[in-house]
């Protein structure tokens, strides 16, 4: 199986992002269309409990590629399927029985959280995909670990559109039965999309393993399956721990924002649409600029780990500064697009729904701060500084806890309150986790050319782009026409401009890290 350097992996694996999360607008819309803001809050506060069990076990995919690419380093293929072998077996415990107590024990969860009753449906429809996301998940690390990202780009544009197929059509079919039984009825194409995606990596892996791997383990090796697993967990936990820590930034929200929305006056009608707008639009919309991110997360991981386990520190420190920098070229942009065409970008996506576009305009100023949090913490978890992402994210979850419980009982801040949570947690968290780079690695960032250059042509970009917006209305009368055209011509002038400062040199990149 041929390896892909940093940014083909990045590339390609954010290409199918962007894919995914484009499919995902045609399951989105439909379902805002169908249900509103109301119906979206319902899906959406059972959303974060299985986005939870992602996180919670999204170490051992990363702990799997992590071991996978540093047993192929040293062409030890036995190792590389004994890896394989016992993730699978991990993983399929946690599905189960992730599975298992949501389905159990979900009127608890729903009167402990103290949501609206109406969410039961949703929390149950969401509670059958753990078992199906969890061994895609194995699968896609041992990929990942063998630095060839097209299966695993291949298996999350299945999935996103198991997701929208079966998900879109139980919320229209069940619909007349009520908002509720429609908003249970999208929660299972969660389920759909992990089954499908699974079933592509699983018949992949299967019709290529012979080909590309020696799979006679022998039975010394088959003793070392105890020692693997220990290895697995000892990788994986602290990652799930950081994983899940950054996931309970939204079960912060949805266990604490409609509560203290109740506290400020609005009533559960109010918290519950205040919150979807929050989760089901803001976060949404701000999510598709960081798929790039974690792409960039994916591909990092295995590529620093190889680096590091051969002892090539100024390869890593090459890898290093990309990777920052093309977070950031990324993610400024991103930030400044979303804050200034706001409103313009939700009634594109969202026809005559752009309530709550303030959201997501003061929202937008997380993603430069969340884009370099995951970026940094792919690099620790690479060079095996497992903890340190979760102690630091940890830090700036207690930020947002005690910001959230302190300014959204206020009236006049409301939802907000989340809003600056959330974004002063993400920076808590960047700036813990770039100090312990530097110190680990002795290294010193040059912030001109990481931030500053990115931000000055970022600039030049939104003054161009909310220039055009307006010319084009002026004319068409069209929000979504004129959207559309500034944001495609807002595009081509950015990266015309970081062309030309010298922020991206394509034959700089091309020398050093596409080529092998």
């Amino acid at each position: 199986m041929k390896k892909q350097s940093l940014v083909k992996g990045t590339l390609i694996l954010g290409a199918a992002g962007i894919i995914a999360k484009f499919l995902g607008l045609f399951f989105r819309w439909p379902l805002q269309m169908l249900i509103g803001d109301e119906g979206v809050g319902y899906y959406q506060m059972s959303y974060p409990l299985y986005m939870f069990f992602i996180a919670a076990s999204s170490g051992i995919p990363v702990a799997v590629s992590k071991m996978v690419s540093e047993r192929k380093a040293v062409s030890d293929d036995d190792g590389v399927m004994l890896v394989l072998k016992k993730a699978i077996v991990l993983m399929i415990i946690l599905g189960l029985g992730f599975s298992f107590n949501l389905i159990v024990f979900s009127k608890q969860i729903i009167r402990f959280l103290k949501w609206d009753n109406k969410s039961y449906y949703s929390l149950i429809g969401i509670s059958l995909a753990p078992f199906f996301i969890s061994i895609m998940s194995a699968f896609r690390g041992f990929f990942q670990g063998m630095q060839n990202m097209n299966y695993t780009a291949t298996s999350q544009i299945i999935e996103q559109l198991g997701r929208v197929i079966v998900g879109v059509g139980l919320a229209y079919i069940l619909l007349p039965k009520g908002i509720e039984y429609s908003a249970g009825g999208a929660a299972v194409g969660a389920a759909a999309g992990g089954f499908l995606g699974g079933l592509y990596l699983i018949l992949k892996y299967l019709s290529i393993k012979r080909k590309t791997i020696n799979i006679k383990i022998k039975k010394k090796n088959r003793k070392k399956g105890i020692g693997i697993m220990g290895k697995l967990l000892y990788i994986a936990i602290p990652i799930s721990i950081g994983s899940a820590v950054g996931t309970i930034m939204s079960l912060i929200d949805s266990a604490l924002v409609p509560q203290e929305l109740l506290k400020a006056g609005f009533t559960y009608k109010q918290s519950t649409i205040l919150y979807g707008q929050l989760s089901g639009k803001a976060f949404t919309l701000i999510n598709v600029p960081l798929t790039l991110s974690v792409a960039l997360s994916a591909a990092l991981v295995p590529i620093i780990a190889e680096a590091y386990v051969l002892g090539r520190k100024m390869e890593i420190l090459k890898k290093l500064e990309l990777a920052i920098r093309v977070s950031m070229i990324i993610a400024i942009p991103s930030c400044l697009g979303l804050n200034f065409m706001a409103k313009p970008i939700l009634n594109l996506i969202f026809p005559g729904q752009d309530a709550g576009f303030k959201i997501l305009k003061y929202l937008s100023i997380a993603v430069p701060f969340i884009a370099l949090s995951q970026t940094a913490t792919a690099i620790l978890q690479g060079i095996g500084k497992y903890m340190t992402p979760v102690i630091n994210l940890a830090v700036g979850c207690l930020f947002k806890i005690v910001i959230t419980l302190v300014l959204v009982p206020i009236p006049n801040i409301n939802i907000y309150g989340a809003v600056i949570g959330t974004i002063t947690g993400y920076v808590v968290a960047a700036i813990l986790n770039l100090k312990c780079i530097k110190k680990k690695l002795s290294i010193s960032i040059n912030y001109y050319d990481v931030l500053i250059k990115p931000m000055l042509a970022s600039i030049f970009m939104i003054i161009a782009v909310v220039f055009i917006y307006f010319y084009a209305y002026n004319y068409t009368r069209s929000s979504r026409i004129s959207c559309v055209l500034s944001v495609f011509i807002g595009v081509i002038i950015y990266f015309i401009t970081i062309s030309a400062v010298g922020i991206l040199d394509y034959k700089y990149i091309k020398n050093k890290f596409i080529k092998k």
